[in-house]
């Protein structure tokens, strides 16, 4: 039985290492000659085509002021007894030598600037209702409309939260001149409410970090390969953080949960991205169960969601006897949607080279609904990233998962 931890006193113990496990060595291919020139001077638009963030009336400190409670499973959710009004605010500082380190399982990569991507066409996914999408430009090339200023035709409603997981492949660096740009086009198109992101580099997100001004970050770690949720600050109020080390994990992998109140309502989002390949089922298996225990440990009042790479096979959810009394999968309560059935779909993402049609579900939303306060339910999932760059290519070898959720608080 796991012993509660005291967040006074909240510790943390290196993860099991003592089998190594190293990742095969990778060659990356060589970057494509021609219209590099050309696509540098375009650099620019990309950038600028990001929405303005003068209009956010929140207020964050800055990351050097922030600080984030790090810690091994083995401790307990305290329920909150501050008014969330005046509870203090924990978020990262992004301490290395609190975190298992994964840079050994990742291959070298290269930095990816902020400034050297080109812009592509723009995602033809369908917008929530937070700004009616320009039209589509006749040429690839044309910057989105009015860049810089945020769009009004239309305001999302304050009891619609759009949540967005995606692993985006940090570390696949091939075509990243092509991929990067499609990542910021939809999540500028998008714009999702909470932005759940696993296989992060240090590059690519300290590239988020600066260019989406409207969003505060928060990252499971800087070495290697990483998790990180992004807040929309408009619309969602950051209240703390923690980083949950697995004890057994020999990938790096950690759980990054978040409290956040949204429209004021108290809600915990939590990302992981669990332990990868076949092999490892069983470390799986224990990591999802901890998640699961943290789901379940929140506090009454609290709506839990958590979104992520599972790598889960449908199997290995049935060795585990089902998911817990309390949690549910968004994709089964919505009725098993055939379009949102596979989110690794080799037959028809040629990002990886696999010599077999690999179609799995390996990314799953949770949801535990609380018993207080107010309800919130699943109202539509969508996948994202559908689109094929120029390059043939896709913006990464997962598909997201775009939910829309309903909050209703039971006043008229």
């Amino acid at each position: 039985m796991e012993e509660p931890l005291n967040p006074a006193t909240q510790r943390v113990e290196p993860c099991d290492s003592s089998e190594s496990v190293t990742a095969p060595e990778t060659t990356v291919p060589k970057k494509k000659k021609g219209k590099r020139r050309e696509r540098a001077r375009k650099a620019k638009e990309v950038l600028t085509s990001w929405p303005s963030t003068s209009h956010d009336p929140v207020t964050q400190p800055p990351r050097s002021q922030q600080t984030q409670a790090t810690q091994t499973d083995d401790g307990l959710l305290g329920k909150s007894t501050t008014a969330m009004g005046t509870q203090t605010k924990s978020t990262s500082t992004w301490d290395k030598s609190t975190q298992t380190p994964g840079a050994r399982f990742a291959r070298e990569t290269r930095a990816v600037p902020a400034t050297a991507p080109a812009p592509i066409q723009p995602p033809s996914d369908q917008l929530p209702e937070d700004q009616s999408p320009p039209s589509q430009p006749d040429s690839p090339e044309q910057p989105l409309e009015n860049p810089g200023q945020p769009n009004t035709k239309s305001k999302r409603n304050a009891n619609e939260l759009f949540v967005l997981t995606w692993n985006i492949d940090g570390l696949d660096q091939e075509d990243m001149d092509e991929r990067f740009p499609g990542l910021l086009k939809y999540l500028a198109r998008i714009r999702p409410d909470i932005v759940l992101l696993q296989e992060l580099i240090s590059p690519i997100a300290e590239a988020l970090d600066e260019i989406m001004k409207d969003y505060e970050f928060i990252m499971g770690n800087t070495s290697g390969y990483f998790t990180g949720i992004a807040l929309r600050k408009s619309r969602v109020k950051l209240l703390q953080s923690n980083v949950v080390n697995y004890p057994t994990t020999e990938q790096g992998r950690n759980l990054l949960m978040t409290q956040l109140s949204f429209s004021g309502h108290p809600l915990w989002l939590m990302t992981s991205h669990l332990e990868s390949c076949k092999d490892n089922s069983q470390e799986r298996m224990n990591q999802l169960r901890r998640v699961w225990k943290r789901m379940r440990e929140a506090p009454d009042d609290h709506t839990v969601i958590f979104g992520g790479d599972t790598n889960l096979r449908d199997r290995e959810i049935k060795r585990l006897g089902g998911l817990p009394e309390g949690i549910s999968d968004v994709w089964e309560v919505l009725g098993q949607p055939e379009d949102c059935r596979y989110t690794w779909d080799m037959v028809k993402n040629n990002n990886k080279d696999i010599p077999f049609p690999a179609r799995l579900r390996f990314d799953r939303v949770y949801i535990r609904p609380g018993k207080e306060g107010a309800n919130v339910n699943p109202v539509s999932m969508k996948l994202v990233g559908q689109d094929r760059l120029k390059c043939g290519r896709y913006t990464s070898d997962h598909w997201g998962i775009l939910c829309e959720f309903s909050i209703d608080s039971g006043l008229s």
